[in-house]
C-alpha cells in the first residue's frame, strides 16, 4: 500500500492507495468512527457491487452502517439530492464530530463532502473512491459542488476530507468506457508540468488498464502525489498555481454542457478532448510546437479517448460552445483565463485570451 500526505496547513490527510481496502474499512477508519451507527452515501451500482464487503467490515468491528443509495450520474449532484441528503443526515442525528463516508465516483464525493461542509457549519467525512477518476483527481484537494442549469459545480466548498482510501480492487469491476475517462486525469498531470510522467504513460498505459496492479498502483499513486503538492500550494486556487488542475476542463465542461451532461460525453472523456483542444490551440497561437500538440492528440486518441471535436457530431458552432465557457468558474471581470501548454509538461495560465479566436479555432476543429 502506497501513503501519500496531504499537507494542507491545518487539517492534513493521508491518501492511501491498495488493493483490499474496502474489505479493511472499519480497521483503516479506526479513530475517526466514534459511534456504532456510520452513514454511507453511495450510488446503486456502487452498492451493488462493493456494498456487501464494506456492510461486512463496518459490522465486523461493531458498527450498523446507514445507506443512502442514490442513483448513478450526473444528475444526482443536484439541489434536490443535495436538500434531501441533508436531511437525511439530519434524521440519523450526524454531529460535527462524525464521519460520513462518501462511497463511490467523483458524483458522490462531490454531493457528499459539499453536504459534510453545510452540515452543522462543517462535519466531516472520508472519501472512498470507486473510479479511477475519482482516485487521482476529485477525492483529493477538497473541491466540493452540484451542479446547476447554469453550469457544472458552480455552487460548492472548499472542504477537506479526514482521509481517503483509494481501494485498486474497485476497478476491477469499473466498466472500460469509466476506466479510460479516469485515465485522463492520469496523464493530465504529465501535460501540466511532469514531461517524464507523460513518456511514462506513453509507455505503460495499455499494460496499466488491462489490469497491471503494479503500474495502476504507480499511477495512481503518482497522480495523488502530483495533484497534493499542487494544493499544498493553493489550497483554495488564490495564487493561479491550483488552477493548473484544470488543464482541459474549459473546453471540456462546455462540450459536457453542449451534451446535456449525459452519458453521451462523460466527464473525463470532456477532459480529454479539452487538452487536445487546448493542446491545438496553443500550437495555433505558436506557443507549442504542432508536432507536440499532435503527439497529445495520437496518445489521447490511441487510448481509445475522444481527440476530435467532429466525431462527436456537435450540432452547434464555435460560438455556442464559447457561451457555455461564460459559466466558467475562472471568469474574473469579464475575462476567462484559459489553461495552454508552451510544451509537454509546461502548462500555464493565459489571461490575454480572446474569446472571438477560440470560437474561430472551435469552427475550425468543428470542420477538421
Amino acid at each position: 500500500m502506497a501513503v501519500i500526505p496531504v499537507d494542507i496547513a491545518g487539517h492534513p490527510y493521508e491518501v492511501r492507495v491498495g488493493a483490499g481496502l474496502l474489505a479493511e474499512l472499519a480497521p483503516n477508519c479506526r479513530g475517526k468512527l466514534r459511534k456504532r451507527g456510520v452513514p454511507i452515501v453511495t450510488d446503486a451500482n456502487v452498492h451493488a457491487a462493493w456494498g456487501a464487503i464494506v456492510e461486512k467490515s463496518l459490522r465486523d468491528n461493531g458498527h450498523e452502517p446507514h445507506w443512502r443509495i442514490l442513483a448513478p450520474g450526473e444528475q444526482t449532484k443536484s439541489w434536490e439530492e443535495l436538500a434531501a441528503t441533508v436531511n437525511w443526515l439530519l434524521d440519523l442525528e450526524v454531529e460535527r464530530g462524525d464521519h460520513i463516508i462518501a462511497l463511490g465516483g467523483g458524483v458522490i464525493g462531490d454531493l457528499t463532502g459539499f453536504c459534510a461542509s453545510v452540515l452543522k457549519r462543517g462535519c466531516h467525512f472520508i472519501q472512498v473512491p470507486t473510479t479511477l477518476l475519482a482516485q487521482v483527481d476529485s477525492s483529493v484537494g477538497g473541491k466540493t459542488a452540484i451542479n446547476t442549469p447554469a453550469g457544472k459545480n458552480l455552487v460548492g466548498a472548499f472542504h477537506q476530507p479526514s482521509l481517503v482510501l483509494a481501494d485498486l480492487s474497485a476497478l476491477e469491476t469499473l466498466p472500460e468506457r469509466d476506466l479510460l475517462a479516469g485515465y485522463a486525469e492520469v496523464v493530465k498531470y504529465g501535460l501540466i508540468d511532469d514531461a517524464d510522467f507523460f513518456a511514462w504513460c506513453d509507455a505503460n498505459a495499455g499494460a496499466m488498464l488491462a489490469g497491471d496492479g503494479a503500474l495502476r498502483e504507480y499511477a495512481v499513486a503518482h497522480s495523488v502525489a502530483s495533484k497534493a503538492r499542487i494544493v499544498a500550494e493553493d489550497e483554495f486556487e488564490t495564487t493561479g498555481r491550483r488552477a493548473l488542475l484544470n488543464l482541459g476542463h474549459t473546453f471540456g465542461h462546455a462540450l459536457e454542457a453542449e451534451t446535456g451532461f449525459s452519458s453521451r460525453l462523460l466527464h473525463g472523456e470532456g477532459v480529454a478532448l479539452g487538452m487536445v483542444l487546448a493542446a491545438r490551440y496553443s500550437a495555433r497561437r505558436g506557443l507549442m510546437p504542432t508536432v507536440s500538440a499532435e503527439h497529445v492528440a495520437q496518445h489521447i486518441g490511441d487510448i481509445g479517448l475522444p481527440a476530435s471535436l467532429r466525431a462527436l457530431g456537435l450540432d452547434c458552432d464555435g460560438a455556442a460552445l464559447v457561451r457555455h465557457m461564460l459559466h466558467d468558474k475562472k471568469m474574473d471581470a469579464g475575462t476567462l483565463p484559459f489553461l495552454l501548454m508552451k510544451g509537454i509538461g509546461q502548462t500555464y495560465l493565459d489571461k490575454q485570451v480572446s474569446l472571438e479566436d477560440v470560437a474561430a479555432f472551435l469552427n475550425e476543429e468543428l470542420a477538421r
